[in-house]
């Protein structure tokens, strides 16, 4: 499932990821830990990969990266707030420097009335979180494999800009 392309996107995070001495944490659901593969599978990612959780059941995005439980049941487990929740909480959890979540659904059905395509992706760092929603015509597109590898090389590339210097920081 990680192409040439998706490594590559591995390959500058982690590289960025280490020049800048930061680390990263993954929340996944709809991934289902591609993230944390794809940086693993870099040489010399162990100096900057936390770990990662695979929060796949509902229940589990409260569990296990500390976010309270109210959040998922008012916005529901499809959303950018959950999504944020998750990258903060499993950047605090793991003690990272970062925090990378997504959430959505790659299909084939709808789930909780989101088509597939409907993708959440957050980092969290110490500046605050970023997210990027794809809803609506915007929705990601492809079959359920598509809407994974898209996700997951969104989700890189988001890492990659989250551990550049700040203009002006180095």
């Amino acid at each position: 499932m990680i192409d040439a392309a998706t490594a590559e996107h591995a390959e500058t995070a982690v590289h960025t990821l280490i020049e800048q001495a930061r680390t990263v944490a993954t929340a996944e659901s709809l991934t289902g830990g591609l993230i944390c593969a794809a940086l693993t599978m870099v040489p010399g990612s162990s100096a900057t990969v936390r770990g990662g959780v695979v929060v796949y059941a509902t229940e589990l995005k409260s569990l296990l990266t500390g976010i309270a439980a109210d959040v998922v049941r008012r916005h529901g487990p499809v959303s950018a707030e959950v999504a944020a929740a998750m990258a903060g909480g499993v950047r605090n959890r793991l003690t990272a420097d970062l925090g990378v979540a997504a959430t959505g659904v790659a299909g084939p059905d709808a789930q909780d009335g989101h088509p597939p395509g409907t993708v959440h992706i957050a980092v969290a760092d110490p500046r605050g979180v970023t997210v990027r929603s794809y809803v609506d015509a915007d929705r990601l597109a492809g079959d359920r494999a598509d809407v994974r590898r898209q996700t997951v090389r969104i989700a890189l590339e988001m890492v990659s800009e989250a551990a550049r210097p700040e203009p002006g920081r180095t």
